[in-house]
């Protein structure tokens, strides 16, 4: 049987807070990632600069600062200047555009970023490009995340493409949080630079009303071992969603614990 449902008003939830409390989430690093030093830790959304106080302006309407402070920023720990190209094969491949003047040593690219094969785009002429990250986010409590576009971070020189988001059950299915970002002119540079609010994070409770206090978890062997679970099932497997209830049933009692410095 599934171990998690919806609380109804007034009920505790599984973390023993109440509905009308925040919800907590927990982000952990893999540390078997090497230099984890340059992630930067998920924070609230930068607000843009406030220019006005008058009593009708947009920096107190509340629709819009309750969107606000739901939102937490992942911040790009690395330059990023990319271009997609051809190898000699004719295959994809990413371009470093500085070259030895990168700030970050070329093989090391290679290592963090990929192109995704052709057959697998959306479109054949628009190439995708993947970001892995070392970070994991977990709930105890039933919470979904999606990952969208920095769209409060306004940049004077566009994007030659979008960046593509996802949404999926934190609680059961603790997976690695990678970055994607779709060329629509591979002729252009992607150009991202270190410390840039990189990409948002929303998060979605059982109760709408509730808010995220999102702390630091440790990586414990429990949820280390859980994570080893769904790692690479879309190698052998498609429709992964499919896997959830299976997920749920060999979920311990707890993943989120918090970290202690």
């Amino acid at each position: 049987m599934p171990m998690f449902s919806f609380c109804k008003r007034g009920e505790k939830s599984s973390s023993g807070e109440a509905p009308s409390g925040a919800t907590t989430v927990g982000w952990a690093l893999n540390p078997e990632w090497e230099a984890t030093f340059i992630w930067p830790a998920p924070r609230k959304v930068t607000k843009p600069d406030v220019r006005t106080s008058h009593a009708k302006g947009v920096s107190i309407c509340p629709a819009i600062l309750d969107h606000e402070a739901r939102l937490f920023e992942m911040v790009a720990p690395v330059d990023i200047h990319l271009r997609p190209g051809r190898d000699q094969q004719g295959k994809p491949a990413l371009l470093a555009v500085d070259g030895e003047q990168s700030t970050i040593r070329l093989p090391y690219i290679n290592k963090m970023m990929s192109l995704m094969p052709q057959e697998e785009w959306r479109h054949p002429n628009r190439p995708i490009l993947q970001v892995a990250t070392p970070f994991y986010f977990v709930a105890d409590d039933p919470v979904y995340i999606s990952t969208m576009p920095a769209f409060y971070h306004f940049n004077a020189r566009p994007q030659p493409g979008i960046a593509l988001g996802g949404r999926f059950p934190i609680h059961t299915w603790p997976r690695q949080m990678i970055w994607a970002f779709e060329w629509y002119d591979p002729t252009k540079d992607l150009i991202i630079n270190r410390g840039d609010p990189w990409f948002y994070l929303g998060f979605e409770t059982e109760d709408p009303s509730r808010h995220i206090r999102l702390i630091e978890a440790e990586m414990t062997p429990v949820l280390k071992d859980y994570i080893s679970g769904l790692r690479n099932v879309t190698a052998y497997v498609n429709r992964t969603f499919s896997l959830f209830k299976t997920a749920e049933e060999r979920r311990p009692k707890t993943l989120l614990t918090p970290k202690q410095r």
